[in-house]
């Protein structure tokens, strides 16, 4: 009886049901006071770092002005879009009908340009929430903005309430962004200071540790992949409200509304009271370091001290800047600091652990999508004996603690201050400011500190389906999937009615994941048991497994995906889908388009102008298909162009054809071979790219390539090239002999900035020499 009565509250509390969706979507709001708004998107200059670029903005500001409703209302949004490209608004966390959601093409059509579209739905729910574009990054951009929905009933006692809306802002276009990291530039992690050069990872002992990654084809840890000028509270670095009086208490409402950046929220004076995850009241705690991840909400109640103002500090997570905010008069009360990461420790830490890391992002078959026995094949598989030694060996905040915590259990690493649960006192934390270890990024994550005011679970007769989604992605090429399957080359996840899906997110990847489900709350299973919380956002952790579970009481396709918006947009995203009928008003917008943009072709190049060459190379990649051109003329009249069409087989292999031209002699160019070749391109542990190849003279040729950065800027590159010639006809009673041909060059490269390096290099063909290294 008690498991019949805890899910009537879920259904109560959620109130998804399908009959109220239809009704509220029918324009059934007899006796629901409306409450509209109108928003209007476009395109306009902004100057948030100084630099005035082009943002987008929601009534003609970024964030979007805040939304305000009272459970039990009827929201009427008009949304205009005066833009030159499409747009879209999606209501994240809102339980609405699937027509409203906002996510073009799937469930909403996409606004036009000059066009307006009208959501409509009931309020059934209070807490903090938040709305953002789902078209293509327009995110990053400036389009979003919170939602704060008042319940019926007031449960806790406070004055007044602030919204903090977190967001990262960059003067690239997202586009180029993404494009920049799709090409593997390092210039991100230079320009924030996270990079690894060699030298560094010799200087702290690390040198094992760093062929480690290299063997598994990674170059090193990795928190978080763009360089972001400013971090923002309310759309702007810093705030202060000084207009709070001493004893006020204070319901602050945090939403992370960044496109790729996790915050760690620390606050000056007492510990915070937090009371709210994901807009659903918790079991308040007092907890004053929490990481919050993108697109999660936490409410924390504070009270103004008498003689003195709170500093509220968002630090990103890789520590490469923060956002703060002042609450109050007088002297400031500062918030804990918390310290950079250490990336190069984490390294070391993986490598002591014998950990197996990553999975492929890319199947040879793509498809079937719910491969299970990737989970035992990659990740979270480590030395048990040399994980303990690496773990006992490392350095902790508070050695105390550490060396009193049991280390019989993984879940028991919360009890040590390494442990980044927040629970250690912040004081100390930020009197020693002992550099983050490997262990604090990668140790037991959780959410245990949450626990749901009601029992949350299901009845045990339901019918239960589990998923496996592991979370796999490819670095070097910035591919994201689930299962090594990206969006566009799989089908929907099917959801039954009445039916528990529980999911096993397994992150196989080196990033945390923050991974969002429209339209549903689910419960994350922790330590709370039958009280774990409901959330519509949950945090995967690097190379570990979190189990979510929801009951299935609506219809239509729902979006799940990575809240990293890059990450979404290289395809780690899947559609679930209760395979009902297709509403009829998006007979117009096929569903492909949802897709398509998770595959587009994006094209960069770059031109060496050098004094005893010059050189160009350009690339158009889509997930599996890659276009290549380049052409070396030395001033010696020594030449070679190539184009080529790649496919990829899976992440580190791909078969290519393509047509080359060469000089036949030496230092003349009035002799050209032209030559059709195939082969195979192969990434290569140790991060080597080989090249084999067979032309239409049957003349095989194999070359390995490899760049290194052994310094902040200054990186060294090699290439080797062997031909054999098995046809050459050297004398009068035309007797085939055998001939070989090698190329090699060797140089160097010092980024001066994003799209320009000076250049220095030697090749066998061309001399040596030196100049610009140009990239677009």
């Amino acid at each position: 009886m008690k498991y019949v009565i805890s899910f009537l509250i879920i259904l109560l509390h959620l109130t998804g049901l399908l009959a109220q969706t239809k009704a509220s979507e029918e324009g059934n709001i007899d006796n629901l006071p409306v409450r509209q708004y109108e928003l209007t998107i476009e395109q306009k200059g902004v100057n948030i770092t100084g630099k005035e670029v082009m943002g987008m903005t929601v009534n003609g500001s970024i964030p979007g002005p805040t939304l305000r409703f009272t459970e039990g209302e009827y929201a009427v949004i008009k949304v205009t879009n005066l833009m030159e490209v499409e747009t879209s608004v999606h209501w994240h966390g809102l339980l609405l009908p699937n027509f409203y959601d906002g996510v073009p093409y799937l469930n909403t059509p996409p606004i036009k340009p000059g066009e307006s579209f009208t959501y409509e739905f009931a309020i059934k729910q209070s807490g903090t929430y938040w709305y953002h574009s789902h078209t293509m990054l327009q995110e990053q951009a400036g389009v979003y903005g919170s939602i704060v929905i008042e319940p019926k009933e007031k449960k806790l006692e406070y004055d007044t309430d602030l919204v903090m809306v977190l967001s990262d802002w960059t003067n690239d276009k997202p586009m180029q962004v993404l494009r920049n990291l799709k090409r593997g530039n390092e210039w991100f992690g230079i320009k924030k200071g996270t990079a690894t050069p060699l030298n560094q990872v010799i200087a702290q002992g690390a040198l094992g540790a760093q062929f480690n990654f290299w063997k598994q084809r990674m170059e090193g840890a990795d928190i978080a992949d763009v360089y972001y000028p400013a971090f923002l509270t309310n759309g702007e670095p810093s705030q202060d409200y000084p207009d709070f009086e001493a004893g006020e208490r204070i319901r602050l409402r945090f939403i992370n509304a960044a496109a790729s950046t996790y915050f760690w929220l620390t606050f000056g004076g007492e510990d915070p009271l937090l009371v709210a995850a994901d807009g659903l009241d918790v079991v308040p705690v007092n907890r004053n370091k929490t990481l919050i991840a993108i697109a999660e909400t936490y409410d924390f109640i504070i009270t103004i001290p008498e003689n003195g103002k709170l500093e509220v500090r968002a630090m990103a997570q890789d520590g490469s800047g923060f956002t703060n905010s002042f609450l109050g008069k007088g002297k400031v009360i500062p918030a804990p600091v918390v310290p950079r990461p250490d990336k190069i420790g984490m390294m070391k830490m993986m490598a002591q652990m014998d950990m197996k890391m990553g999975a492929p992002a890319l199947k040879y078959r793509p498809g079937m999508d719910e491969r299970l026995e990737m989970k035992e094949t990659y990740g979270m598989q480590m030395n048990a004996e040399k994980g303990m030694k690496g773990m006992a060996g490392m350095k902790h905040h508070d050695s105390k603690n550490a060396a009193e915590a049991p280390q019989k259990d993984s879940m028991q690493m919360e009890q040590m201050d390494m442990s980044n649960n927040g629970d250690a006192p912040m004081k100390e934390m930020e009197a020693e400011q002992v550099p983050m270890t490997g262990m604090n990024m990668y140790s037991e994550f959780n959410y245990d500190y949450l626990q749901s005011p009601a029992e949350t679970t299901f009845p045990e007769d339901l019918p239960v389906k589990e998923v496996l989604l592991n979370l796999t992605g490819n670095m070097n090429r910035y591919v994201w999937s689930m299962n090594g399957v990206p969006i566009s080359e799989t089908d929907e996840i099917k959801i039954a009615q009445g039916e528990v899906t529980r999911i096993r997110l397994n992150n196989l990847t080196m990033m945390h994941h923050p991974m969002h489900l429209h339209g549903h709350f689910f419960r994350v299973l922790n330590k709370n048991g039958s009280y774990s919380p409901l959330k519509h956002t949950v945090n995967v952790p690097p190379m570990q497994e979190v189990t979510i579970e929801f009951y299935g009481n609506e219809y239509g396709d729902w979006f799940f995906h990575c809240h990293i918006l890059y990450h979404m947009m290289g395809g780690m995203a899947r559609v679930f889908s209760y395979d009902t009928p297709r509403d009829e008003r998006m007979e117009p917008f096929p569903t492909e388009e949802i897709t398509k943009e998770t595959d587009l072709f994006y094209t960069w190049g770059m031109v060496d102008l050098a004094s005893q060459m010059t050189a160009l190379n350009v690339t158009s990649a889509n997930i599996r298909n890659q276009f290549n051109l380049s052409a070396e003329f030395g001033y010696n009249n020594n030449m070679e162009a190539e184009v080529s069409y790649e496919r990829y087989l899976y992440d580190y292999v791909r078969v290519f054809g393509g047509v080359n031209v060469e000089n036949t002699i030496p230092d003349n160019l009035d002799s050209l071979s032209i030559t059709a070749v195939a082969g195979l391109r192969f990434l290569t542990p140790y991060l080597f790219n080989l090249d084999v190849r067979i032309d239409d003279r049957l003349r095989p040729r194999i070359g390995i390539g490899r760049s290194v950065m052994i310094f902040p800027r200054l990186s060294v590159f090699g290439y080797y090239e062997y031909q054999a010639d098995f046809g050459v006809i050297t004398d009068f009673e035309n007797q085939v002999n055998y001939e070989s041909e090698t190329v090699w060059s060797a140089g160097l490269e010092y980024l001066l900035g994003k799209n320009i390096s000076l250049l220095a290099s030697y090749d066998n063909r061309f001399g040596a020499g030196g100049g610009l290294s140009l990239r677009f």
